[in-house]
């Protein structure tokens, strides 16, 4: 009877050992990180999940179920619960940290930040899960890292395909590491530009200043990035002038201006926007390398060509022309759109920031973050919303008439219910400037075409294992509870059996 209790205190002890330790792995292998959310969201947009209010499963979720559904945690007060468990928050307008998943927050309404100034949140029934820049049109008010969420501090990190070193607590950009003896480069959104040869290394040497201001020549990698200087940067910006994306001067040093128009060209031919003159080079220089069209400009032409058939109009003599052609230049018809590059698109940026419309250095490139700003002055301004800089919105924009940019946001009492005031999974209230999910989205063109197909062969693992892990979770705690309770009836049994053969000796020996 002794070796039969032994034999069973071990095997329930045993059972118990066993439960703990799947429980744990189960548990490690389906923790949320801010790198896995940040992708997790990304899909959702590229699937084309629906907006459905109170939804929480993959395809069909509002704002916070959209977070919901891969981590878990509090839905109804995201912010308040990160506050209360002393998790890291701030506002936006002091700056968001380099941090890939961080929670969005503004009154009704909560979304992710992806990296890069990019972010994503499940907008409402009309619009689905959206994808643009942070000052668009959520006027997010707090960052904050969710509760149910880990995030790095220092060491490597894998997001959407590519490669990013944490250090204090943010990935690092524009600048380099050596890490057990390779050195590495990130760009300016912190991806690598190599694949590192192990991710659980760390830096071995002190941090360096950005390679924007210490690099004076091309880096060993041969590559030419912000910060290069020499006679291949020359050849560089000779061969980017020739094409039509550069019109600074050929002083061999690779400057901001130089990698604006870098990045013009490899959107122009299809590559991935990092800026940096690598592989992709070779097709700058070859024969097929696409030359810089100013696209406005031709349908201007176009339409005026056009209106002179119309009205029939007889070419001009050649003392017209010649009037012409001495006319001041401000006579001239002012247009610049998505894909110009010039000191005037320089000019209107800086306008756009003193207004409050748009956060980023003045760089010459008009692309969609300068769009989305230009859309929003002309709003502003009762102007017609193209986008589009012609001439009556450039005198606006330089006149003392200008409309600043709101300081607040208002939404109509009567377009929001009480609850949806105090509640994070109301739907967004005013009407987005940005198009549905269904039509073409300027920012995800403009930021992400490059990289769709790689985000999303890249997540798929990582977000089925995230759709499936509380059902596993949930299996696991109920197998695990009905091992208690089978240990716990076979307690009994076995303690019953016990107390009756000891009240039987003890019957025998009265009797005897």
């Amino acid at each position: 009877m002794k070796t039969f209790k032994k034999v069973l205190s071990i095997i329930m002890i045993a059972a118990v050992i066993a439960s703990v330790c799947v429980m744990a792995t189960v548990t490690s292998g389906a923790a949320s990180t801010g790198a896995g959310l940040a992708e997790y969201c990304l899909n959702a947009y590229y699937e084309g999940w629906a907006y459905v209010w109170g939804g929480c499963e993959p395809g069909a979720v509002d704002c916070s179920g959209l977070i919901w559904s891969y981590c878990g945690g509090d839905r109804m007060s995201m912010l308040d619960d990160a506050k209360a468990n002393g998790r890291d928050w701030g506002y936006v307008s002091s700056g968001i940290p380099r941090v890939h998943g961080l929670g969005l927050s503004r009154p009704g309404h909560v979304g992710v930040y992806i990296a890069d100034g990019m972010e994503v949140d499940a907008r409402g029934s009309d619009y689905g899960v959206c994808y643009e820049s942070i000052g668009g049109y959520n006027n997010w008010d707090c960052w904050f890292k969710l509760t149910a969420v880990s995030y790095p501090e220092n060491g490597w990190e894998q997001f959407n395909g590519d490669s990013y070193y944490y250090e204090d607590g943010e990935y690092i950009v524009d600048t380099s590491r050596t890490i057990d003896g390779v050195t590495y480069y990130f760009d300016s959104t912190g991806a690598c530009t190599t694949t590192p040869s192990s991710t659980s290394s760390s830096s071995s040497s002190e941090k360096t200043a950005s390679t924007k201001t210490t690099a004076t020549t091309a880096t060993d990698d041969g590559f030419l990035r912000n910060g290069s200087s020499g006679s291949k940067v020359e050849k560089l910006q000779e061969r980017l002038q020739e094409l039509g994306y550069y019109n600074g001067s050929i002083d061999g040093d690779f400057g901001d201006l130089t990698e604006a128009a870098f990045k013009l060209f490899q959107k122009t031919a299809g590559l991935f926007e990092d800026g940096i003159a690598g592989n992709d080079a070779d097709i700058l220089y070859s024969d097929d390398a696409p030359a810089y069209v100013k696209e406005e400009e031709e349908v201007i032409a176009k339409k005026k060509d056009t209106e002179l058939a119309e009205t029939g109009v007889q070419e001009e003599t050649p003392a017209a022309e010649e009037a012409t052609e001495a006319a001041p230049a401000e006579d001239a018809t002012v247009s610049y759109a998505l894909g110009d590059f010039a000191d005037e698109v320089a000019l209107i940026q800086e306008r756009l920031n003193i207004l409050g419309y748009l956060e980023a250095t003045p760089d010459g490139s008009f692309g969609a973050q300068t769009e989305t700003a230009v859309k929003g002055f002309q709003k502003n301004n009762e102007l017609v919303e193209t986008g589009v800089v012609d001439e009556v919105t450039y005198d606006t924009l330089f006149s003392e008439k200008a409309v600043e940019m709101p300081a607040e946001v208002k939404v109509s009492d009567a377009d929001t219910t009480p609850a949806e005031k105090i509640n994070v999974n109301a739907p967004a209230q005013a009407a987005p400037t940005t198009t549905p999910a269904t039509a073409p989205n300027t920012e995800v063109e403009k930021k992400t075409t490059a990289v769709a197909s790689k985000s999303l062969s890249g997540v798929t693992d990582s977000v089925d294992m995230q759709k499936n892990a509380k059902t596993t979770n949930f299996e696991f705690i109920l197998w695990l509870a009905i091992m208690i309770v089978v240990m716990l009836i076979t307690f009994t049994i076995v303690f019953t059996v016990e107390k009756k053969k000891q009240k039987a000796a003890a019957r025998n020996r009265r009797f005897y």
